[in-house]
C-alpha cells in the first residue's frame, strides 16, 4: 500500500511571505518520510468544506513546478485538474513541461470540474455537466495524441487543433499516467475503464468505495479492459492527532482501504504544517502500511 499526500490548505502561520518556505519543507519532509506522491487542488479559491473562498489558494501547475524543484522522488499531480480551466493543448504542454523538469514524475489528474462559483468569479469556462464530460473525453484524447508520435490535426466537437506538435516530449513512457478523479458510476468510472491508468475514488465510506470499485470492474469487462491494469487510489483524510493519539486509528483506516481493493491511500493531512506531524507519518504510519 502506498500513501499520497494531498495539500489542500495553504492558510498557515506567517501568511504569504512564509508560504514558500513552509510548502517546500512539507514536501521535503513528506518525500524523505516515504510518501509516494504529492498533489495539490486545481482550484483558484479555497473550497467550502476546508475554509472560506478568501483563504489562500495557489494556482496548481505553478505550485507543482515549484514542488518539482524542491523534490527528487515523489510523483506530482493535481487532484484533479478541472478540464474546462485550460485548453487541452496547453494542458498537455504544461504537463509535459512538469514531466520533463521533474525527471519523469508527473501524473495527469483530471476530471470534469464542479466549482461553478469560482469559475463565475474569475470568468472561467463552465458549461453544463454533459458538455464538461464531452470536453473531458476530448481532452484526454488530445493529451494522448500529443504524447505520441502523431502530430496530426485533432478535430472534435469542442476542440480543434491544427497540429498536435509537442516538443520536448514527455519523459514518462509511454506517457505520463492519466488519473481520472471522481466516483460517478455512469460517466466517470466508464471513462476510467476506457482511458485511465488510475482512478481516484472518494473513500470516506469504505464499503461504498468498495462498491464503486465493483462498478469499475464491470465497466472494464464491458470495455474489454484489464481491471488489474488500473491503479486504484482512495481519496481520504489523515488525522494523526497533535500528539499521535490517532496513529493506530489511521493505520486501521488505511488497512481497511487495502482490504477493499485500493493500492494507494491519498489524502489531506490535518495539521500538516504543525511540527512533528510528518515525523509521525514517516516513523509510525508509513512503515506499518507498507506491509499491507
Amino acid at each position: 500500500m502506498k500513501l499520497g499526500l494531498h495539500i489542500s490548505d495553504f492558510t498557515w502561520a506567517g501568511g504569504a511571505p512564509e508560504l514558500r518556505f513552509k510548502l517546500a519543507d512539507i514536501a521535503k519532509r513528506a518525500e524523505d518520510g516515504g510518501v509516494d506522491r504529492i498533489s495539490v487542488m486545481d482550484h483558484v479559491w479555497q473550497i467550502g468544506h476546508i475554509g472560506p473562498p478568501e483563504h489562500e489558494m495557489l494556482e496548481a501547475y505553478t505550485a507543482l513546478g515549484f514542488l518539482a524543484a524542491k523534490t527528487e522522488r515523489v510523483k506530482l499531480l493535481t487532484m484533479v485538474t478541472a478540464v474546462v480551466y485550460r485548453e487541452p493543448g496547453l494542458l498537455a504542454k504544461a504537463m509535459t513541461t512538469l514531466d520533463v523538469l521533474s525527471g519523469g514524475r508527473a501524473i495527469l489528474g483530471i476530471g470534469a470540474a464542479w466549482n461553478a462559483e469560482e469559475s463565475a468569479g474569475l470568468g472561467l469556462l463552465f458549461p453544463p455537466v454533459a458538455e464538461r464530460f464531452e470536453r473531458l473525453e476530448e481532452a484526454i484524447l488530445i493529451c494522448r495524441q500529443m504524447w505520441s508520435d502523431d502530430d496530426a490535426a485533432f478535430s472534435g466537437k469542442h476542440y480543434q487543433l491544427a497540429r498536435t506538435l509537442n516538443s520536448p516530449q514527455a519523459l514518462s513512457r509511454p506517457h505520463p499516467p492519466i488519473l481520472i478523479g471522481g466516483s460517478g458510476e455512469k460517466k466517470t468510472l466508464k471513462l476510467v475503464a476506457r482511458y485511465a491508468d488510475a482512478c481516484n475514488i472518494s473513500a470516506y465510506d469504505v464499503p461504498e468505495a468498495a462498491r464503486k470499485l465493483a462498478v469499475l470492474r464491470e465497466h472494464c469487462a464491458n470495455e474489454g479492459r484489464d481491471y488489474a491494469e488500473i491503479e486504484k487510489t482512495a481519496q481520504t483524510r489523515f488525522d494523526l492527532g497533535l500528539k499521535g493519539e490517532n496513529v493506530n486509528k489511521t493505520i486501521d483506516q488505511v488497512h481497511a482501504l487495502a482490504e477493499a481493493g485500493f493500492s494507494v491511500a491519498h489524502g489531506s493531512m490535518v495539521n500538516v504544517s504543525v511540527p512533528g506531524q510528518l515525523d509521525l507519518l514517516a516513523e509510525q504510519v508509513i512503515p506499518a502500511i507498507g506491509k499491507f
